[in-house]
């Protein structure tokens, strides 16, 4: 057994030396010299140049494609008003007879039940409306905007101001802030 220790304390001796050589090794500074540094130095402000042009090229295609995500929604948006208004400006004239029954119904006690009942079916068909995003547009008492109103006559009306609507013949309508269809109305001279 005293041979086992001598040749483990032998071992341990040849590695003790290895491990003061290697820490010799990398104690020992190495001899650089300076152009190295200088050229290792240059290379590294130039993968630094390169990294933020990277950077710099990333950031403004992620806000490209931000302002495209942006771009594309609003047109989906203007294209779906489009066609839903289209579709709506038909109906326009349905709901404009129903006005125009409701403003000429009949006096007597009999036909009540009918004008109630045109009444409702005019109530529902603007609440419709109002759900696809058309409201009627206010035209009564305000000034002529040729954007919004279509003028039919021009008619000399005392204390009333030029240009101011006088009557709405044909209500306008709005979806979204984009005109549907213009009033169309009639204008103090």
């Amino acid at each position: 057994m005293t041979e086992e220790i001598k040749e483990n304390d032998e071992h341990t001796e040849k590695v003790d030396e290895q491990e003061k050589e290697n820490i010799e090794i990398i104690t020992e500074p190495e001899e650089v010299e300076v152009e190295e540094i200088d050229g290792l130095q240059e290379e590294i402000a130039a993968l630094q140049r390169q990294s933020e042009e990277y950077l710099d090229g990333w950031q403004r295609e992620r806000a490209e494609f931000a302002n495209y995500k942006k771009r594309m929604e609003r047109e989906r948006q203007q294209l779906q008003q489009s066609i839903t208004g289209n579709i709506i400006r038909k109906y326009l004239e349905i709901l404009d007879d129903l006005e125009l029954a409701l403003q000429n119904q009949p006096a007597d006690a009999d036909d009540v039940s009918w004008a109630n009942g045109i009444e409702l079916v005019y109530r529902k068909f603007l609440s419709a409306l109002e759900a696809e995003g058309v409201v009627p547009m206010e035209a009564a008492g305000q000034q002529f905007d040729p954007n919004r109103h279509e003028a039919i006559s021009q008619e000399p009306r005392e204390g009333i101001e030029s240009g101011q609507i006088i009557e709405v013949v044909r209500n306008g309508y709005l979806i979204g802030e984009r005109v549907l269809r213009p009033a169309t109305v009639r204008v103090a001279q």
